[in-house]
Formats: C-alpha cells, sequence, structure tokens
C-alpha cells in the first residue's frame, strides 16, 4: 500500500506553502497526502491579507476521520496559530503510532505573524516534545529559545536549546545565513551538517513547508531521520532553483520540478 502521510496545517490561497505546499510535496514523492486544515488564510504573492483559525473541535474531527479509517505512517504539522490549537495537535499526534515532522511556523515568508505570541509556551512544553524532528528556521529559534544565530559556528548551540524541549531531532535551518545554505541536524548526539549551494532566486515561497513534508514523506517509506531529512533537503534544493515567478511579489518554489525533467517547459 503506498505510504500515507497527514498534512496540519493552514491554507495558502496562493497555492506556494502551507497544505497547498505540502500535498504537492507529498504527491511529487510518491506518498498519499492527506490534510487538516487549521486556519484559512488569504495570501498571495505580496503577503497574508487575513487569516481565520478553525475551531478545535473542527481540527480534532478532520484528523480523527483520516487518521482511524486510512491510517498514516506519518505526521507533518505547520501553521497552528493559537495555544488552544497547539495543545490539541500535540495531543493528536503523541496518541499516534508515527513519527511527527514539527515545523514550528511563527511567520510567513514576508513576516506576517502566523502564530499567536501566547502560543509560544504550549509550543515549547507541548508541541516540541511530541516531535520526532523538529526543523525551526534562525527566526523561529530565536523566537522559541531566545538563541540568536549569527553564524555557523552558532548552529550546535541553537540546536541544544530546542532539543532541551523534547524533540528527538531537531534540524536548525541555516538558510538564512550568507554563504551555502547549511542545515543542521542532530539528535545530540549524532551530528549531521547538510550543505547545498544557494541559488540566486528569489522565489522561496514555500521552502519550510516542503522541507518539512519531504522530511515526512521520506519517513513514511521507512527511512531512518538523517536519510529522509538529506533526500528532503536535495529535493528542496532542486525546487528552489526552479522557482518561478507568481504575481507581482515573491514566487513559490516548483514542487514538481523532479517530475517534468530537465527539458520541460
Amino acid at each position: 500500500m503506498i505510504p500515507r502521510v497527514v498534512t496540519v496545517a493552514g491554507s495558502d490561497s496562493g497555492g506556494g506553502a502551507g497544505i497547498q505546499a505540502d500535498l504537492k510535496t507529498m504527491l511529487a514523492l510518491g506518498v498519499h497526502g492527506m490534510s487538516v486544515i487549521t486556519a484559512v488564510t488569504a495570501q498571495n504573492s505580496l503577503g497574508v491579507q487575513g487569516a481565520w483559525e478553525l475551531p478545535v473541535d473542527a481540527v480534532r474531527a478532520q484528523y480523527r476521520s483520516v487518521v482511524d479509517d486510512i491510517g498514516v505512517q506519518a505526521v507533518k504539522t505547520g501553521m497552528l496559530a493559537s495555544a488552544e490549537l497547539v495543545e490539541a495537535v500535540a495531543e493528536l499526534i503523541s496518541g499516534t503510532d508515527a513519527p511527527a515532522v514539527v515545523d514550528p511556523v511563527g511567520v510567513s515568508k514576508h513576516g506576517d505573524p502566523l502564530l499567536a505570541a501566547s502560543a509560544l509556551d504550549s509550543v515549547r512544553t507541548k508541541l516540541l516534545p511530541a516531535a520526532t524532528v523538529a526543523t525551526p528556521n534562525l527566526d523561529e529559534v530565536a523566537q522559541l529559545t531566545g538563541v540568536h544565530v549569527e553564524s555557523e559556528d552558532d548552529l550546535r548551540r541553537a540546536a541544544e536549546a530546542v532539543l532541551a524541549y523534547g524533540p528527538r531531532w531537531v534540524l536548525i535551518k541555516g538558510g538564512h545565513l550568507s554563504g551555502d545554505a547549511v542545515d543542521l541536524l542532530t539528535d545530540g548526539s549524532s551530528e549531521h551538517r547538510l550543505r547545498a549551494p544557494r541559488h540566486d532566486n528569489r522565489h522561496t515561497h514555500g521552502t519550510g513547508c516542503t522541507l518539512a513534508s519531504a522530511i515526512a514523506s521520506g519517513l513514511a517509506k521507512g527511512l531512518t531521520v538523517p536519510d529522509a531529512v538529506r533526500q528532503a533537503k536535495e529535493y528542496v534544493t532542486g525546487a528552489i532553483a526552479a522557482g518561478f515567478a507568481l504575481g507581482a511579489g515573491i514566487g513559490p518554489v516548483d514542487h514538481g520540478w523532479a517530475l517534468r525533467g530537465p527539458h520541460a517547459g
């Protein structure tokens, strides 16, 4: 049976991030994607014009509907908006026998807040302890731990600060640093540095969602965490290189780049 992954995240009406990016990534990587929508956003290439979170009961009902009937081999979380949603989702994934990739989404690519400040403590104490892999970017690391990463030398300190909240693994995404795109994956004992060339392409909307979903897809296929992260890094690097203009602002990464081949138009 095809591996199944459920994403618990917000909807991006522009199609570049959120639930839409997650499902495109899962399709591209050969798993069956399912969705639990936590919030609806009015969003395009210029930013987020509005966001409306769903009731906790609606989120819980969606999750139970797919997990209890169809089953899952991995769970990915994204935008959770409020403390109530964070705590409900943490409880749901803690009770599911499948690895969980937690992308602790705090702000959008354009800097729009997607998580209430009052929810940060719930992320630290409820959601991160339920994570098999947590995938914060440098802004989210600072938001959650107070650690500010200025160079590659700071990545280990950032990882230790996040691991202190209880995830089994943490992937510190160093994409905001200068030079090559360097990420640090560690469980506190083993350490893996993943490097990729930095592409001169500003159309990078959806990178975090895409990477987390790619990791979840790999875990659903039975890969180890390091192997799942390594393959996900390769996939998202290609998607960034193929990112394209859409609208008047920042376009999305190209989730289908590997499906079309080098000569596709």
